[in-house]
């Protein structure tokens, strides 16, 4: 008998089935691991990395005991980032696909507090939100989580990191003692052990190790001096041209820097670091996943929680002094069944930090030499996308098809010229194959969008 099927789990038929139409079959070591626990309502701390399949694990379990003709919040999931918060939200909608009418709202900031208190106002069955407005909302009165069955606190390592710890508590607080609380996070230091325990009963722990496979992802040192790295980096661009590169630094002064260097050598990069507007945030991400972009220079901090499918590399310009962090960072490569390439940089005061990982990985790293890298003669690849922003969004009642029939239609795109479209409250983001930009947007600038015309500007070009 197979141990990981999910048919094996007292899941519903109904459940099984979505489930199944997902590609649901097997389930990941996370999976296997915590949903017996779940389901049998333990209080769960569960130590896993990003892309383990922990969204799947709790939002299984949330679902299975939701009654979706109780219109009250039963399921409350906090993450600390935005972006999360949308990643968890749309998978949960994806695993709730088994019956109808399960409402799930995400509540975060950076956008209008008025049209998610009138979306409170008609109810909710699940929850998927940040500590700041969640607070924000607690505050107001708007949200009422004395219903909650199910309290999931998602990458709680990072909410500390980010000083959320006080918002939580109060969240926490809000919600009735009799629930069931999980706990899930990539890094589990006794800070926060003590600090969570408060929030647990008896909790059963599981922990999936953060290693990646040798052959799916292959890791490359290089020994460079300090002064020297971020010339280091464009070497490294020039010689491996990945498509898509998400490069670390330990700093956001060290992300500004870089980024501004490797756009004055021609390549295509922007910096993701905290202290961003949402509006800048929003922007650069979209550029970014949509493949508008070729580089994403980041921190640790800002950098989590990002949904993005495939990265040609990850380049550790900084060695992390905490080697979990280094396995999430080469864990952004090499999804699914990819290919995986981690370039790390490493000057001489930082190699005690690999001593480290060595020790982790149970092994030596491979270490090889700048200067046996040949740069390609055609210089820096330009990103296959770039990205038009339209000055309307859902205000406007502006949906993806709407602009997919308008390039396709007047403008006289085909649909494989036309990359992710992205609409937000405001504003709505499209990627266009590069090569067919001008005539797209000449096309749409002089016809409209659902009988209207909006203004219009390409960012980054």
């Amino acid at each position: 008998m197979n141990t990981t099927s999910f048919a094996n789990l007292p899941l519903s038929p109904a459940m099984l089935q979505n489930l199944d139409s997902l590609g649901y079959v097997e389930m990941t070591e996370i999976q296997a691991q915590s949903l017996p626990l779940i389901l049998a309502r333990r209080d769960l701390i569960a130590q896993a990395k990003t892309g383990s399949g922990k969204t799947a694990a709790f939002g299984i379990g949330m679902l299975h005991k939701l009654n979706p003709s109780y219109f009250a919040i039963q399921g409350l999931v906090i993450c600390p980032t935005r972006e999360l918060a949308d990643q968890v939200a749309k998978e949960l909608r994806r695993l709730a696909r088994f019956t109808e009418n399960i409402k799930i709202l995400t509540l975060c900031g950076g956008t209008p507090m008025g049209p998610q208190i009138a979306s409170l106002v008609h109810g909710a069955h699940i929850i998927v939100g940040t500590p700041g407005r969640l607070r924000d909302h607690l505050g107001r009165a708007s949200i009422d989580l004395s219903t909650v069955q199910t309290l999931v606190l998602d990458e709680a390592d990072r909410m500390v990191d980010m000083g959320f710890y006080d918002e939580i508590a109060g969240i926490v607080s809000a919600c009735p003692t009799r629930r069931q609380t999980l706990l899930f996070s990539a890094t589990y230091p006794d800070n926060i052990r003590k600090d969570s325990a408060k929030f647990l009963k008896l909790p059963a722990e599981v922990k999936v190790e953060a290693q990646h496979a040798d052959s799916q992802i292959e890791q490359r040192f290089y020994s460079v001096e300090h002064e020297e790295r971020n010339a280091a980096v464009a070497q490294l661009l020039n010689h491996y041209k990945p498509v898509q590169t998400l490069a670390f630094c330990n700093t956001k002064i060290h992300c500004r820097e870089l980024a501004a260097e490797l756009r004055d050598q021609g390549f295509s990069a922007l910096a993701l670091y905290g202290e961003l507007e949402q509006r800048e945030r929003d922007e650069i991400l979209v550029q970014f996943s949509n493949q508008s972009c070729s580089i994403l220079v980041a921190t640790d901090v800002a950098a989590r929680g990002l949904d993005i499918q495939s990265l040609g590399a990850v380049i550790n310009v900084d060695v992390s002094k905490d080697t979990e962090v280094h396995i999430h960072r080469i864990g952004r490569t090499g999804r699914g069944h990819d290919k995986g390439l981690a370039l790390s940089l490493a000057a001489p005061n930082e190699k005690k930090w690999v001593t480290l990982i060595e020790e982790y990985q149970g092994g030596p790293v491979r270490w090889f030499d700048l200067e046996t890298l040949e740069p390609e003669a055609s210089g820096p690849l330009r990103p296959p996308m770039v990205t038009l922003c339209i000055m309307g969004g859902k205000k406007d009642k502006l949906r993806p098809g709407d602009l997919l029939g308008a390039l396709t239609g007047d403008a006289g795109l085909t649909k494989e010229q036309v990359g992710k479209i992205n609409v937000f409250e405001f504003l709505t983001y499209v990627a266009i194959d590069r090569r067919v930009a001008s005539k797209a947007f000449n096309s749409l600038s002089q016809g409209n969008i659902k009988g209207r015309s909006f203004k219009m500007r390409f960012l980054g070009e």
